[in-house]
């Protein structure tokens, strides 16, 4: 099959990437009263309206995931993969948590620390399947992610291939579409039947990237478009309350999530190619650190501040603020400790390959082990003098025999 060959940095979905960042954070600055102390709907009467859909944002990000995620697993071990995730996700992640928790604990004017304690369980990115409260409400995404990474690990045992890649399609599909009337917690905790039809798409999209439109491909990703139009309503409720969301109607978001295809799409066909603008590259590097930074932190700005300045300049100006610190976190802590964090952990992986990799090959060399002998040594039995008479006999008849044959 014939594979369509392109650079390793897609500029236009990095572009993409920050959009899908800023809808979250237009949408935690001017929809939530939280900061403001009360309904931002006369503050903001018109971007108050558009902002209630900015937590689509995330539903995008699941979908930039599925294309990452697929094109970065190809040609690489599962240490390789563990790695590039790991270095990549925690340095900015540890920096947040403290930076968040510190702000929070001497401004605790939208939210307060519940303990320190708390603190030391999100460093591990397990808290939510620990029942430990997140320290940013924005952190509940990261362990849907790590959810996907272990779906895509068991991928990777069975090799990542084309063929691999349908079928993980098409078995995430029906175990996603089943979970709701099974009512198993474990097999719907997996399935993830909200944001799986973003993630599969994802996938779709990258095998088209990397090999070249079908039907097959295209009847996954429709499907997932159909499939992804169920839980509007919950992830209305779930972001926005049951009273709110049942005033709102629901073609905005159905059109977000048409249009967040449609781009992924395009960029998989290779539509925006030629786009090349080096400030995105930047714009992707800091998406990561400006959602984990930006909600506590920037909320505790508007609220301390929201008296004094301006709504529309308030919002602009720590949106802007939350930018240049995700940028001094992307060049001062997530690039020098990820770079250190990554060249350790290869160190440890070819730390268990020596010791492995040997091992094997000895008990190769050696083949099947006999069995060992007990330490208790065995006592010899005389023979009765009957049968000793019997194996005299028989060695001389063998005796006789061989000398007829030898005469023959």
């Amino acid at each position: 099959m014939s594979e369509r060959r392109s650079g390793n940095r897609l500029a236009a979905l990095d572009g993409l990437r920050l959009l899908a960042a800023l809808m979250v954070v237009f949408y935690h600055y001017v929809a939530l009263a939280r900061p403001w102390g009360h309904s931002t709907e006369t503050i903001f009467p018109t971007a108050h309206y558009a902002a209630q859909y900015g937590w689509l944002g995330v539903e995008v990000f699941f979908l930039i995931s599925g294309f990452v995620i697929c094109m970065s697993v190809w040609g690489r071990t599962v240490g390789e993969f563990a790695v590039s995730r790991l270095t990549r996700l925690f340095p900015a992640y540890w920096a947040a948590i403290l930076l968040t928790a510190v702000v929070v604990k001497l401004w605790p004017e939208v939210t307060s620390l519940r303990g320190w304690g708390h603190v030391i369980t999100n460093l591990t990115m397990l808290q939510a399947g620990n029942n430990t409260p997140n320290i940013d409400p924005v952190y509940w995404t990261l362990f849907v992610e790590l959810k996907f990474y272990l779906i895509v690990f068991v991928v990777m045992l069975c090799g990542v291939t084309y063929r691999n890649c349908l079928i993980l399609c098409g078995v995430w599909t029906a175990a996603a579409a089943l979970a709701p009337v099974m009512d198993t917690p474990l097999l719907t905790a997996f399935a993830m039947p909200q944001y799986a039809p973003f993630f599969i798409a994802g996938v779709a999209f990258y095998l088209m990237r990397r090999h070249r439109p079908n039907a097959i491909l295209w009847a996954i990703v429709v499907l997932q478009l159909l499939l992804a139009q169920r839980y509007i309503d919950y992830r209305l409720a779930t972001s926005l309350g049951k009273a709110v969301a049942q005033t709102l109607p629901t073609w905005p978001a159905r059109l977000v999530i048409i249009a967040g295809f449609a781009l992924v799409g395009a960029i998989a066909l290779g539509r925006f190619d030629r786009i090349q603008w080096k400030w995105l590259t930047t714009a992707g590097a800091l998406t990561y650190p400006l959602y984990l930074i930006h909600m506590n932190i920037g909320m505790t700005l508007i609220h301390h501040f929201r008296n004094r300045v301006p709504a529309p300049v308030l919002v602009a100006s720590v949106t802007v603020l939350m930018l240049i610190a995700a940028w001094l976190l992307h060049r001062l802590v997530e690039r020098p400790v990820g770079k250190w964090l990554r060249t350790t952990m290869r160190r440890g992986i070819d730390d268990v390959r020596r010791q492995v990799v040997p091992r094997r090959r000895h008990a190769r060399r050696l083949g099947p082990q006999a069995p060992v002998a007990s330490h208790i040594p065995e006592v010899p039995v005389m023979p009765h003098a009957s049968q000793m008479a019997a194996v005299s006999h028989a060695a001389q008849e063998d005796l006789a025999f061989s000398r007829a044959r030898i005469t023959d």
